[in-house]
Formats: structure tokens, sequence, C-alpha cells
């Protein structure tokens, strides 16, 4: 049989991409195709390098290209990828492909630990990241990335005064924890904090990123809704812990994202400190804050659950020392890597399904 890219392409037209339920060819996820008697080589591009499907969509075109075209045939799949989005580009962070809320109802339930590992996690699979500590009154992101006392660059473009973020472990950092002493407070007006979060956003020099996470307060405050005003977030994510109180605060960060006004997607609730599990007994979980409580939130709001994170000695260690927990080998390299794999899924999802988020409109 004489192969040819036609064939190719009504062949590989059989295989679905397993989260947006349509095929490869239709969503112009193949490319490249050459063909040379029996060699066929080609390019399929995902739309995360954080797929967790990876191999089960080459898995999928094999099979789909031996029935076709038999045994004989010599392939060369290469698995690349282009993270997608929905943003056009804007005056502000016009080269930002998705801006993610990372958001808890409380304080205390490991938001800015599930957001720095996070965030490593994503750049360990290649992609582009960057990551905004919005917490101004604390700030953690400095000591969780072990950049205590540094400094950024500040350079002159265009008669302005542009901030160059911190980088570590692949992330590019930026935190008001860079621009006060540690030991001092930050004690400011709503206005002078949301002030310094629009500066974080618009003053700061991210470049291309396929993600900028935004590692929000607790609560619900001028912070969020000052987020929301100044750039369309592509989704937020819920952290909370088990218990009933946590999850209480959680169902109202997660309600301030889905108000008419607000409008922003819930990629999902994470739930954090799910079990404790001791370093020498991995197989043993022992459910400290009740069990299941973020799978039930997840459940009863009709949005996805990312995942479980366990606590483990190691991770409140990694924190203290600026070692992400997601660096050292074990159960919570895997419950954060799970994490990365399922939020990039479901930024996917959401824009393949969903149009574009706008900036909000509030009157105050």
């Amino acid at each position: 049989m004489i192969i040819s890219k036609e064939k190719v392409l009504k062949a590989l037209s059989t295989v679905e991409d397993p989260d947006l339920k349509k095929d490869l060819v239709t969503l112009g996820m193949i490319q490249d195709i050459e063909v040379e008697d029996k060699k066929l080589s080609f390019k399929v591009v995902l739309t995360t390098p954080a797929c967790p499907l990876k191999e089960l969509i080459r898995g999928n075109c094999e099979e789909a290209l031996i029935k076709e075209f038999g045994e004989s045939l010599e392939m060369d799949i290469t698995m690349t990828s282009n993270v997608t989005t929905v943003r056009d580009n804007s005056p502000l962070l016009p080269n930002v492909k998705n801006i993610i809320a990372i958001a808890s109802g409380k304080g205390g339930v490991g938001k800015s630990t599930c957001s720095a590992n996070l965030a490593v996690a994503l750049a360990n699979t290649g992609a582009k990241v960057g990551l905004v500590d919005a917490d101004i009154s604390g700030p953690s992101i400095p000591v969780m990335f072990n950049v205590e006392g540094e400094q950024p660059a500040v350079k002159q473009e265009n008669g302005k005064n542009i901030i160059v973020p911190i980088e570590q472990y692949g992330v590019k950092l930026m935190s008001i924890g860079f621009l006060t002493p540690a030991d001092s407070a930050v004690v400011w007006r709503g206005p002078m904090a949301s002030s310094a979060l629009k500066q974080f956003i618009g003053d700061v020099e991210w470049g291309e990123l396929d993600y900028l996470l935004i590692d929000l307060p607790p609560g619900t405050s001028d912070i969020h809704l000052t987020m929301v005003q100044t750039v369309p977030v592509t989704g937020a994510i819920i952290v909370t812990t088990p218990q009933k109180v946590a999850l209480a605060d959680a169902t109202k960060g997660l309600s301030m994202f889905k108000q008419p006004q607000i409008n922003v997607p819930v990629l999902g609730v994470v739930e954090n400190m799910a079990y404790f599990t001791p370093e020498e007994l991995p197989e043993n979980k022992y459910y400290l804050f009740g069990k299941e409580g973020g799978q039930r939130l997840a459940r009863k709001h009709e949005v996805p659950f990312l995942g479980e994170i366990p606590i483990v000695q190691s991770i409140r260690e990694s924190g203290d020392t600026g070692y992400p927990a997601v660096l050292k080998e074990g159960i919570t390299q895997k419950a954060f890597s799970d994490l990365a794999e399922a939020m990039a899924r479901q930024v996917a999802i959401r824009n393949a399904e969903k149009s574009k988020t706008k900036v909000v409109q509030v009157n105050t």
C-alpha cells in the first residue's frame, strides 16, 4: 500500500484526545508529516508539556497507523507541546498565556506551599512559569524558594521603571518580601495593597510565560477584586483542608469566583493535609482532619477535584529550608507532580470549551 500524507491524516483522525473529546487532526495536533517508503515521521503537539496522557496518545496513534498500513510500518513520533491560551495580545502581560489564581477561604491551609510546589512542578515539565506572591501582609514565597534578602533589579524601559523578577528553580518570582525588610510588618490599607499587586502584574518583566500563578491572601478581599479587575484570569484553584471549618471558608472563596459579575472558571479543588503518612511507613494513612472533605466540596459545586496532598514532615522541612518538596523523591514529589498534570489538563479543557475571561467591571 502506498502511504500518503492524506492517508496518514485519515488514519490519525480516528484518534481522539481523551480530555478534549475531539480527534487529533481536527484539533491541529498533527504536524510535520514526512513519508519515505515504509518510513513515517510526524509530531503530535500536545496542549501542555505536563500532559499525563502522553504515552496513551502515542500508543493510540501507533495502533491506528498499524491498523491502516500494517506491522511493517516504521514510525518516528515526536511528542511536543504548545500550551493553549484564550488570551489575546492585550497591553498587560501580552506574552503570558494563562493567569491562574490560587485561593483559600482561610489561612493555614497550606496555599502558599501548594503554590510554590505547583509552580516548580510545572517548570519541571518544561513549562515557562511565573509566581506572584500577592499576600502583601504575609509574604512567604521568598522563604520557600530560599531567596530571602535578594532584591530584584530595576531597569528603565520607555521612561518607566521595570522590575526584573528573581528566578529560582526555573520559576520567575515576585513578592513584597523582596522589597521590604524581612522583620518589618507591612501595615497597609487596602488601596496600597491593591496598588502593589497592580505593580507586580504590570511593572514586572515577566516575558513569555505559559502559566503565571497568583498566590492570593486568605479570604476574599480588595486584593482579589483588584486582580480580576486588572487582568482576565484563566481560572482559579481553591486550596482547602478536609475539616468542616476549612471547607466552610473554602466554599465562600469558591463562590466568589462563581459570582455572575466575576465569573472566573474554577479549575478545581486541592485537598491539602489530606492524611498523615510517616516517611518510614509510606503505605499507612492517618486521616487527622477528616476524610475526603475536598472531594465533597468539589462534587457539591460541580468542579474538578485536582488531588490530595499528604502531611509529611519533609514538606514542612522543605518550606523552611527553601527547597520545595517536589524536588525531592518520594510521595510528596508524586502528589505535587500529579497536581501539576491535573491543573494543566483542566486549563487545556477550559481553553477548549469556554470563552475567554473578561476583565471584571465592578462598581465600588
